[in-house]
């Protein structure tokens, strides 16, 4: 009786994804530029298109979580005032303070991390690249938020 013997590829996934860019990850190895794929009419319409409905929802729940913000504070203002809730000002000008400070120490470095500057690097290049498709979504966008 002979031991039949499969022969199996091996795909290491780690080296695989360091060299790709997550665009081609999600979209697919032919997406790299889409003026390959599509002409400039098409391109401004579907960024038009997607950067209207980011636009509108955008302004939806934006105006939904400045209510609930600036509600949310009202009511904390009229639980103080009455006397339901006691705020220590002092405590909260202390914990700004400190923010304020994190925030000075955390920008006067103005160095990212290499992950963060590999991303960034891979979105600017894909912009670059399919400057029509983001001309379009811009635009839609703007349109959004003011429908």
């Amino acid at each position: 009786a002979g031991v039949k013997e499969d022969s199996y590829n091996v795909l290491d996934l780690a080296e695989y994804t360091k060299n790709r860019p997550w665009w081609r990850k999600v979209f697919g190895p032919s997406s790299g530029s889409s003026t390959e794929k599509y002409n400039v009419a098409t391109q401004l319409m579907i960024g038009g298109v997607t950067g209207w409905c980011t636009g509108f929802i955008f302004q939806k729940v934006g105006k939904l979580a400045a209510t609930a913000v600036g509600g949310g504070f009202f009511l904390l203002q009229i639980a103080n005032h009455t006397g339901y809730i006691k705020v220590d000002w002092k405590l909260v000008e202390r914990d700004v303070n400190k923010a304020k400070q994190q925030l000075k120490f955390h920008s006067s470095g103005n160095k990212m991390f290499p992950e963060v500057k590999s991303r960034m690097d891979e979105v600017i290049i894909f912009l670059k690249k399919n400057v029509i498709l983001t001309g379009g979504f811009a635009g839609g966008f703007l349109l959004g938020m003011v429908s």
